[in-house]
């Protein structure tokens, strides 16, 4: 009876897997066109998920071990079983193979049902709380029904009359499995990710993220194209591989965990914005969401269709649009939600595209955020400020400008901070560095422009793209071999986004190709290496590092800090959230500016950390760090950048030491005589 069961099961179950398929890749088809290499990526697909994504599944060691248990016996139990009970191909050591692949199922499926005992708050739950009895039900059916096939039982065991009733039995459990496995996977189960996932990681929008890499600039916007949205208005302005991005999201809520906006109690949890993302390109409603919701916002009020606005355009009488816009500009750009994700989806990438629309073709940057707009176009800087006064602080050091030298080493990128009295310290500290090692450095003065981060950030692509082409004319007229900067925004608009408008014949070339751009810890890092610098020892108190998010995981530089700091002879005392995990001070993506309300500030969180860790001092490399954490009221800590503790221990080398490897710690001699 089940030799003629088995295969009816099995294909009918392959074939409206296939009918799901085919009907999944039409949703994720409504998208925009977007190039991939279709052969590559398969190509690269084993890959990509047993090395790189393994790679994030496996900081956590359990979870790690009970994937590939789980689904590493599953692609083989099905493999298998399509051959043995399909195709009946029934040799013992087919059998045996189907056996242990069974076992390692089975054994999976008991962590992942002790994970769901008691599931942490982040875990989606609904549907996604029978699938660890799903995961048994397949394992167990396909163990029992192989049993024969090798000899442990009986051919003609489920043959007789009074044997019929068994042989119903595994077959309900063979049908309760297969349904959950290869029907759910394409129509939408909790198996979904694992058909979607895979397709994910072999057409991934970055694929650069692959093999080690890293890839965190925006993707540009062509503005030539009249026929190109600008922004996201809907869920079908989306590229098709971004949508499948968002289908092959498993809601495990690592990303919903390490969110500083949904911690904060505002209206964000990026695991719930993608699941409303795919009930966009779906079609329905929020109501069968699972998991935790926006902050101060019911589940079950929203609904979206493909060709429907993501943000409603006015206020709606009945029922709500799919996201309300505060969620999106409650988002700091951190990438914590992209450190964190298993299945590497990109959530910044789609916060941002939605953005560009409300900014570019509804002009809806809420609070503060038109008038800064207003000044970058007005004064190439977002506090207004008149641009001949960029080095007004600096007037008492003689700046050498590069309008006068033309050709130098460093070119000293101030950044906005130029204007700003307390980050006007930092830049006097980095200065007096520089020059205590004797660096070969000018800057732009009045020629430089704001970077435009800020301004992308809050998505006006136009006026980013306007700064960035006139900055880069303005450097082609020069010759360096780095750009220096104090502002990881800076360092990461200019070093990974100003690439994609660069041109031949207008010094794009040159931009690109003859020097590199640092982060000053970085620089001071290497100086130090090369005995440039000289320190007297620390005598200070406890000390603390905060990583800035677009220095950290932006730009993967989490250790030059360190060694600058361990230079001076500090220990620092790791936060609990540090490194890749570092909670976001709440200063990027123009979050203070668009000032969306929560239940608490992100930066009190942070130097609540700063608390925790028993430090005296914060250590930080970001100008809008130091302003947001220099806010909160009552705070325990200190806040001083890196270049300010590198310039108070400057010692002078010793006379005749031109070779600079001498690091003795000294009595203090000024270097320098710059006032800070």
């Amino acid at each position: 009876m089940l030799d003629t069961l088995l295969p009816i099961l099995i294909f009918t179950a392959l074939a409206l897997a296939v009918i799901g398929a085919v009907r999944r890749i039409r949703l994720w088809r409504q998208g925009r066109p977007s190039r991939v290499n279709l052969l590559q990526g398969l190509m690269a697909l084993p890959r990509r998920y047993l090395v790189d994504l393994h790679h994030i599944v496996g900081r956590d060691k359990m979870i790690s071990n009970t994937h590939v248990a789980t689904a590493g016996g599953f692609v083989a139990a099905a493999v298998l079983m399509i051959l043995v009970h399909g195709l009946g191909i029934a040799n013992p050591l087919l059998g045996g193979l189907l056996l242990l692949a069974s076992t390692s199922m089975f054994v999976g499926s008991l962590f992942v049902a002790r994970r769901r005992l008691n599931p942490p708050a982040r875990l989606s739950k609904g549907p996604w709380m029978r699938l660890p009895k799903s995961l048994m039900a397949f394992s167990i059916g396909v163990f029992l029904i192989t049993l024969p096939t090798v000899g442990l039982l009986p051919e003609g065991l489920v043959e007789g009359s009074g044997s019929r009733l068994l042989a119903l039995v595994l077959a309900g459990v063979v049908v309760w499995g297969l349904g959950e496995m290869f029907f759910g996977m394409t129509w939408g189960g909790p198996m979904k990710h694992a058909f979607a996932g895979a397709l994910h990681l072999a057409f991934h929008r970055r694929a650069e993220r692959f093999g080690g890499g890293r890839s965190t600039g925006l993707k540009a916007l062509n503005l030539e194209d009249e026929a190109a949205p600008l922004g996201v208005e809907k869920p079908a302005d989306f590229t098709w591989n971004q949508l499948l991005g968002f289908d092959a999201c498993v809601q495990c809520g690592r990303c919903e965990a390490v969110c500083p906006a949904f911690a904060a109690g505002q209206p964000l949890n990026p695991k719930k914005l993608i699941q409303d993302m795919v009930v966009g390109f779906a079609g329905g409603s929020d109501a069968g969401y699972a998991g935790s919701p926006y902050p101060g916002k019911p589940v079950g009020e929203h609904q979206g269709a493909p060709h429907a606005p993501i943000v409603a355009p006015v206020v709606m009488k009945e029922g709500k649009a799919l996201v309300d816009a505060e969620t999106l500009w409650s988002c700091t750009t951190c990438r914590a939600c992209v450190e964190e994700c298993p299945m590497m989806i990109e959530h910044v990438d789609a916060i941002v595209d939605m953005r560009r629309h409300l900014t570019l073709e509804r002009g809806k940057t809420p609070n503060k955020g038109a008038e800064v707009l207003d000044n970058l176009i007005a004064t190439d800087n977002p506090g207004g400020f008149d641009p001949g006064s960029r080095l007004n602080w600096a007037a008492d050091l003689n700046l050498p400008l590069m309008a006068d030298l033309k050709q130098v080493d460093v070119l000293l990128w101030l950044g906005d901070g130029a204007f700003d009295m307390r980050n006007q310290r930092t830049l006097r500290a980095l200065v007096k560095v520089l020059r205590a090692a004797e660096v070969d450095f000018a800057v732009l003065g009045a020629e430089e422009r704001d970077s435009g981060d800020v301004a992308r950030r809050l998505g006006d692509e136009a006026t980013f793209q306007s700064l960035a082409k006139r900055n880069i004319a303005t450097l082609a007229k020069y010759r360096f071999q780095q750009i220096v900067t104090c502002d990881p925004h800076s360092f990461h608009v200019l070093g990974n986004e100003y690439g994609d408008f660069l041109q031949e014949g207008q010094g794009g070339s040159d931009f690109n190709a003859n020097y590199e751009v640092r982060h000053h810890s970085t620089f001071i890092a290497e100086l130090y290496d090369a005995g440039r610098l000289t320190f007297a020892p620390w005598k200070g108190g406890s000390v603390t590092y905060h990583d800035p998010c677009y220095l950290g995981r932006y730009n993967g530089e989490y250790e030059a800090p360190r060694r600058v700091l361990k230079a001076l002879g500090i220990q620092v005392a790791e936060m609990e959230r540090s490194g890749f995990r570092s909670r976001c001070c709440g200063g990027g993506g123009g979050a203070p500016i668009t000032d969306i309300p929560g239940e608490r500030r992100i930066p009190d969180m942070r130097m609540n950390d700063v608390k925790e860790s028993g430090a005296e001092l914060v250590a930080v490399g970001c100008p809008q760090c130091t302003a947001m954490l220099e806010g909160v009221v009552d705070a325990s800590a200190e806040v001083r950048d890196i270049a300010e503790l590198v310039a108070d221990a400057l010692v002078e080398r010793p006379a005749g030491d031109v070779s600079g490897v001498s690091r003795r710690t000294t009595a203090v001699t000024t270097a320098e005589e710059v006032t800070l």
